[in-house]
């Protein structure tokens, strides 16, 4: 069912337009916001407004929300390409391809790690929104590399915890334009999302903090190879810092990375890896390590930059 909201507008969105005051009141995307106020969903003190009209504190406003959209459920399917790297009791790992999600979500209708899982007959925790049972942590959908999916209820807890705390080692490589100065450092901004409602997030003054350090492995003539460890697991936070210091990852259009030099070393895609995992195992407490190599695609891209320089 639809719900109505009747609120005034608060002093902090004094001058804002209503659709980004939506945005920030109610969470969801300017896109969404302009399409609730196109509808008619949307009064200001009792008149139907234009997306663009500034608020005023104060002011009375009328939202027609509507009934939440809930995300599909997970379907069970094997993913070519996605291995298996460690399965036990509590825990299976695997090495994620290009072009699957961790989870389902509305509006993705591609593989998802989850499904892949329950079609090749794993058994996953239960813990969890049904539409991510298991999923401790994610990678973007074109984001490869090592994965950790809880199979016990007792592993969904311990990691999910142990995640939270920071005391999981995640490690990624990634190819970024230019080279990062200095060439190792730590990008300590806040994250969230990106004020145009695109789907993109943004360094903001105010989001969740978002702590990046960075290593150079190889510097070549128009690239750098970065190590990077993440502090904090923001959504895109590699992909948002690096492109905050005008070194966006090879490949990254959303991000501000060059098309031409994507085009030149046939990369279709972010050049990102989750090269390794490593934390305390929640059945033996020991700590455990899982790496992976770089993908075809990235590796015959790095080749080239190589190669170039």
């Amino acid at each position: 069912m639809s719900e109505q909201r009747s609120l005034p507008v608060p002093d902090g969105l004094e001058g804002e337009r209503l659709d980004a005051a939506l945005s920030r009141l109610f969470g969801f995307s300017r896109t969404r916001a302009a399409e609730l106020i196109t509808a008619g969903e949307v009064l200001v003190d009792g008149r139907q407004p234009a997306k663009s009209d500034r608020v005023h504190a104060g002011a009375w406003l009328d939202v027609t929300l509507p009934p939440p959209v809930s995300a599909p459920a997970p379907v069970a399917e094997p993913v070519p390409g996605m291995r298996v790297l460690h399965e036990d009791d509590d825990i299976v790992v695997v090495d994620k391809p290009i072009g699957v999600a961790a989870h389902p979500t509305v509006g993705w209708t591609g593989p998802t790690v989850l499904g892949g899982l329950l079609g090749a007959g794993h058994t996953i925790a239960t813990s969890g929104a049904a539409e991510r049972q298991g999923i401790v942590h994610r990678l973007d959908a074109n984001t490869t590399g090592v994965m950790v999916v809880a199979k016990s209820e007792h592993a969904y807890s311990w990691l999910k915890r142990a995640f939270k705390e920071r005391t999981v080692d995640k490690r990624y490589h990634a190819l970024v334009q230019g080279h990062p100065d200095p060439f190792r450092g730590t990008v300590d901004a806040p994250i969230d999302r990106h004020p145009s409602g695109d789907g993109r997030f943004a360094v903001v003054a105010g989001g969740k903090p978002s702590v990046t350090h960075y290593d150079t492995i190889e510097a070549f003539r128009a690239a750098s190879l970065l190590d990077i460890k993440l502090e904090t697991g923001r959504t895109h936070q590699i992909r948002v810092h690096m492109s905050a210091l005008r070194h966006p990852c090879v490949g990254d259009l959303m991000y501000g990375a060059d098309p031409t030099i994507a085009a030149r070393l046939g990369v279709g895609r972010q050049w990102l890896h989750a090269v390794s995992l490593a934390f305390e195992h929640p059945g033996t407490g020991e700590w455990v390590s899982f790496g992976t190599d770089y993908p075809e695609d990235l590796q015959k891209a790095l080749d080239l930059v190589r190669a170039e320089s």
